[in-house]
């Protein structure tokens, strides 16, 4: 349990909690927390879909500049790696991952919200890559996990302009999957990766490897991947169960083995 994000787990879904006041900053702190919760998340047999959620008035509204203000170059260079390392080891949880956006999602918090399968947002959230007006660029995956959600195009407008886009404009553009009433926002995340908790486990993770380690590869690679994760999956109890229920015309009960 960490000073500012902590993991709360029940029902079999983990909550990464963010709780930096005033509006989640990411500083160093906060990152290393974060990649903590994540690998935690990711190592638990009782979790089996994720949550990240930055409480009822912010998402996170991005790093913490006064940190990050008198770094040079050399500093910076290990910092950088560092912080897009931990988003990294959330991108890898593999299990589905849902972030659950209220108020602000700018700069990092928008890069951390990138990290995760799909993003749910207040109808009065605010997304962005500000970094521009610092003077700098997105540094933990904002030129790259945008660009693969939203096209080259549309990245280059956010990043390159670092305005900010309503949820109504993000959900058009497919920032955003699906915008709610702000008191809504945590249930409908919830609402969202509740199937999975009792779904195939080990199929869920292949599936997510599979299309997020297909889109670093060329097609033929990608092909190969994917059999080879096909045909892994029928090692596992889930396959017997579910192709069982299916000849027997009955529900499955997966137990994620």
């Amino acid at each position: 349990m960490g000073e500012f994000v902590r993991l709360e787990v029940a029902d079999g879904i983990g909550t990464i909690r963010l709780d930096r006041p005033k509006m989640n900053a990411l500083n160093r702190q906060v990152q290393e927390e974060l990649r903590e919760a994540a690998t935690a998340a990711a190592n638990a047999g009782d979790v089996r879909a994720v949550i990240v959620y930055g409480g009822e008035r912010v998402f996170a509204a991005g790093a913490d500049i006064k940190e990050m203000a008198g770094m040079g170059f050399t500093e910076m260079s290990a910092r950088a790696v560092a912080l897009s390392g931990a988003f990294d080891t959330l991108a890898r949880v593999p299990k589905p991952v849902v972030a659950a956006i209220n108020g602000y999602a700018l700069g990092g918090g928008c890069e951390l919200a990138l990290a995760c399968d799909w993003r749910v947002a207040a109808q009065d959230a605010q997304i962005g890559q500000p970094e521009i007006t610092l003077g700098i660029i997105p540094g933990a995956g904002g030129t790259q996990r945008l660009s693969r959600l939203v096209g080259p195009a549309r990245a280059k407008d956010l990043v390159m302009t670092g305005r900010f886009v309503g949820a109504a404009e993000a959900e058009r553009i497919g920032l955003v999957d699906r915008v709610v009433p702000a008191a809504d926002v945590y249930d409908a995340a919830r609402e969202l990766v509740q199937p999975f908790v009792t779904g195939p486990a080990q199929a869920l993770r292949a599936a997510k490897i599979a299309i997020d380690g297909g889109l670093e590869m060329d097609l033929a690679s990608g092909l190969a991947w994917e059999s080879q994760l096909f045909a892994a999956l029928f090692a596992t109890d889930d396959k017997t169960e579910g192709m069982g229920a299916f000849v027997e015309k009955r529900k499955p009960d997966f137990t994620g083995r």
